[in-house]
Parts: C-alpha cells; structure tokens; sequence
C-alpha cells in the first residue's frame, strides 16, 4: 500500500472505467496487479556496482519491474508512490535497527526510483510547473545526501559518532519524506484537476460515465485523494452530474459515490468541503430523487450512503430532508425488497433517520410514516451469512435503531407509540441476551439508554425486576449487569 506522509494509505488503482457492478476490485486481481511490482534487487545492485546483498530479507525488495510505461501519468504516479513510501518506510525500520548496510543499498534504491518517478511523470505529462521542478530538486539534492551520509555511516566504527550521524540520517530522511509527500501531492492534485476540467468540458454521456467512474477509484484510494478530490472543487462538478436527469442512472449512481466517500465522516478532515455547502441543496434534491427512482438495490445504496454522509456534515442538511418529505421516501424504500434488501442499506437508512431525528419536527413525520414500527424491526435486524462485515452491519443497525428511538421519544406520542408496538420487550431482550446484540456493547448501551427513555414515559411497561436492573441503577452500573450476564439468566 502506498501513503502519502502524514495521510491514509493509498492502494494501486483499480482497472478504469467499471460498471456498479465491477466497483468491488476483486482481491486476487489487486494481488496479482502488486506483484508486477516487486521483484529481487539484483539488476538494481549491478546497475550501481553495489555487492548484492545476502540477507534474508532482501527478497522482499521493491522495485517497479519493467518501469510503469508511457501509460496514464495517474497510474504511474501512484504505482511508483506505493513503492517509493514503502522504501521510506523500510528504511526508517532497518535504521532503528542499526542495519547499515542494508540502510545505505535501500537508500540508494530509493534514489533510482525517486529519479524514476520524476523522469516518467515528466515524459508523460509533457509539462511541469516552476513549483514542481523546485520540488524535484529538493528531492534529488536530498536522496544525494542521504545516499552520502548512509556510506559515510559504513566506514565508521566509533558508536559515539556513528549515533550522532544516526541522527543526522533521521532528519535527512524525514526531510526526503516531506518534499516526496508535496511533489507527489502536487502532481496528483493536477491530473485529478484535468480530470475534473474533462468531465466539466465533455458533451459525450460515455465519457462523462468514463470519467465519473475513474474519479470513483480515485477514492478508494483512501483519504488524501478524497481531499484532491475535494480541493479541486471535483464535488461541484459531481454536482452537475447528479442534477442533470440527460446523464444514466449508472453515471448519477457513481456521483453519488464518488460524494460519498469525499463527505465521508470517518475522513480526517472537513474544511475542504467549505465550496460544498454552495451545491448542498442541489446535491441533497437529486440524491432523494435518485433514492425515490432507484432501479437497483446499488443504486439505492450509493444515494443513501451519500445523503448519511451529508447529515453528518451539516445540520441543514437534515432540515432539507424534511421539507424534501425524505422519511416517507426511506420508509416506503424499506418495503421494496429490490431496493432495500441488505443490512448495509439498511445502516444508512438508519443512519439518516438517527441524524435527523434530532429535530424536534421530524418525530411527527416518523409517526405519520408509522416509522416507529420500522425502527422496531430494525432493533430485530439478523445476519443472514454470518460474515463479519454482515454481522457488524446489522450491529450498526441495532445500535442506531436504538439511538433513533431514544431520540425520538423526547416526543410522548412517539414513546408511547413505541410502548404499544412492544419496543420495551424487545429492548429489555437486547439488554439482557447477548446473543441476541452479538455481544455489543455499544448496541447494549444504546439499548439501555433507549429503554430509560421509554420508561420516563410509560413506567408501568416495566417489571419491577426490569427496572430496578435496567432503569434504577446507574447507566454504568446497568450495563456492567448486562455485559456479564449469562445466557440463562434469561
């Protein structure tokens, strides 16, 4: 994997141009992609008169086998990334374990491929910016030094002197790791630029749909591409995408992941996404409207996760779901089995639900809906497969359905309507099974916190055992109970 310093680890990038149902990169395909970059350092050390080296871990040496080619300046760029990061990474281990000999042959590997990098970026862009090439400098200057110092390390003996040059190599390398982090940086930032300016300038739905879909892989990329993404106002230009009904289903559906994963909460940044407030309201309107004519349970998925992402983002956007009568479109998705039939569609459907009922309109919109009857059956939710992925969703759904009905019965109408549907029994089950959370105990928290809610409300729904295990005691005291609780105390 590649990371960019000081951000999230990229992988190689998937084949372009894939349909919904070729987004997943099929894990062997990945693997073998990978391999064509790693083979044994041997023509290397010869080209730079070095010994080869007899360790047992110089197997595991990367270099890129037969250079990337003049393909995609993207491609490259992330592919020589992956192994260029990797060496930084690697040489930081064998210096901290005092390995001289394999510090100096890695960093002058590094070199090769550091000079590799810029020269192929170059012939296949055919253009550089003053920035850049001041940059490039810096990095070569700095792979020199490093290449110097490390040989110098060999031929010393004094372990006083050989620590204090130890730590000049530190430095070097952090150094070499900052000016290989903005060239690489700024050399992605421009191809995803072109790449946006290709789908704003474009009149041809395929190469709209083509480039849509690169954009998405881009993202799978990890966070730093999501940030490019952002930067460069790409989510503006999904903006258009996402609002013009000319566009496919199929195009619609990969902007809408592609805003998924830029809007993302688990990204460790957000003032990025300062422009997107500008298309909010646009962008919120068409990811209903997608959600409401959704031909597909992907589809489906893609414009919900979307919108989940979006009401963690900012509270408006919640408000917009209102008076987009969103509720009744998420409810009455949740009875079409060919839109809604996974745990994880039912995660975000949940997850938008949680996030707005927070307002205090949106409980009457939920009781209108008969919403609480649906988020009842969201605190059943099963796994079919067993898988963990699936196991975790439907936990993820417990949970929020839980959280959603804590919120909600702020309102006494929702909480006793929750009363009446059985929604005490079957928290009071959830607190008390672990089988029936899958041992959670976040579900089991969300569980109790909703239950003392209920019980505010509607006492006398309760057993005296149940409240004064559940409801009585300290949330704390409560959930201690119910973590240690065995199977048949029930």
């Amino acid at each position: 994997m590649m990371a960019l310093p000081g951000g999230r680890h990229l992988d190689s990038v998937p084949l372009l141009g894939q349909r919904l149902h070729l987004m997943q990169v099929d894990s062997v395909q990945r693997w073998m992609e990978d391999l064509k970059l790693m083979t044994e350092c041997e023509c290397m050390c010869v080209l730079q008169a070095k010994p080869i080296s007899l360790e047992e871990d110089a197997q595991g040496d990367l270099i890129l086998a037969g250079g990337s080619g003049p393909g995609d300046p993207l491609q490259l760029l992330l592919k020589r990334g992956w192994v260029i990061s990797t060496e930084l990474r690697r040489i930081g281990q064998k210096l901290a374990q005092d390995r001289w000999a394999r510090v100096h042959s890695m960093s002058v590997r590094l070199t090769c491929h550091a000079r590799s990098m810029v020269s192929e970026y170059s012939a296949a862009s055919r253009s550089s910016s003053q920035e850049m090439g001041q940059i490039e400098k810096l990095l070569m200057e700095k792979c020199s030094e490093l290449s110097a110092v490390t040989e110098r390390c060999l031929q010393v003996e004094n372990e006083h002197i050989l620590k204090s040059m130890k730590a000049c190599v530190s430095e070097t390398l952090s150094t070499l790791g900052q000016h290989f982090g903005q060239l690489l940086e700024l050399a992605l930032t421009r191809e995803v630029q072109a790449l946006v300016r290709k789908i704003d300038a474009s009149d041809n739905i395929y190469t709209t749909e083509s480039t849509t879909g690169n954009l998405f892989s881009l993202t799978q990329e990890g966070a730093p591409l999501c940030r490019i993404i952002a930067k460069v106002d790409g989510v503006l230009c999904l903006a258009d995408i996402l609002t013009d009904d000319s566009h496919s289903e199929a195009t619609r559906a990969e902007a809408a992941a592609v805003v998924a994963q830029v809007t993302s909460p688990h990204l460790p940044f957000t003032q990025h996404l300062s422009s997107f407030l500008e298309s909010m309201e646009e962008i919120v309107t068409a990811l209903v409207k997608l959600c409401q004519e959704a031909s597909s349970g992907e589809v489906f998925l893609l414009a919900s996760a979307a919108l989940a992402n979006i009401t963690f983002f900012d509270t408006m956007a919640c408000e917009m779901l209102l008076q987009l009568k969103a509720i009744r479109v998420l409810l009455e998705a949740c009875s079409d089995k060919q839109r809604v039939d996974t745990p994880y569609t039912r995660d975000q459907i949940v997850t938008i639900l949680a996030n707005m009922s927070v307002l205090e309109q949106c409980a009457s919109d939920i009781i209108q809906e008969n919403g609480v009857q649906l988020i009842m059956g969201l605190l059943s939710e099963k796994p079919r497969s067993g898988t963990p992925a699936e196991v975790a969703a439907c936990e993820r759904v417990q949970q929020k359905a839980a959280v959603t009905l804590a919120r909600l019965s702020r309102d006494p109408d929702v909480a006793r309507e929750a009363v009446r549907l059985s929604c005490m029994s079957r928290l009071i089950e959830l607190c008390r099974s672990p089988s029936e959370r899958n041992s959670s105990d976040a579900v089991l928290v969300a569980c109790l916190a909703a239950l003392r809610r209920l019980a505010g409300v509607c006492p006398e729904g309760l057993q005296d055992s149940d409240f004064q295990q559940l409801v009585q005691p300290r949330l704390v005291d409560s959930f201690l109970l119910c973590s240690n609780m065995e199977e048949s105390f029930v």
